[in-house]
């Protein structure tokens, strides 16, 4: 079954990184993506662009409204994502405990979401 695991940060914490502190987490990323992608699960992964160049488009009276930004005023932002193909829940929910989210001592998380539909070639 294929996972979507949807890693949330807090963005200022994440801006805040010394150069270090950021080579180390995109270090964990590189050997999480390199180890899913030698047992063949990996099937994309990338981090997004901050929350301050998003736009969230919004129908209302089947017009659509376009905001700057997300629409959610949350403490976490959606920094990334990783789509995994797992056996299961327990094999998924293994490799989101190895996902990088806390950023400048600040907290994060990972959710886990399975895909409504199979990939179309399966």
């Amino acid at each position: 079954m294929r996972y979507m695991m949807l890693i949330y940060t807090r963005e200022e914490a994440l801006e805040n990184l010394s150069p270090e502190e950021y080579g180390q987490t995109a270090a964990t990323h590189r050997q999480v993506m390199e180890d899913a992608g030698r047992r063949g699960i990996l099937q994309g992964a990338a981090p997004l662009q901050p929350t301050r160049v998003a736009t969230t488009v919004r129908m209302q009276d089947g017009k659509a409204m376009i905001l700057d930004g997300p629409f959610a005023d949350t403490k976490e932002q959606l920094a990334g994502y990783y789509i995994l193909d797992c056996k299961d829940l327990d094999e998924a929910i293994a490799w989101a405990t190895r996902i990088p989210t806390g950023c400048g001592g600040g907290e994060g998380c990972v959710e886990i979401r399975p895909f409504r539909y199979p990939p179309p070639d399966a």
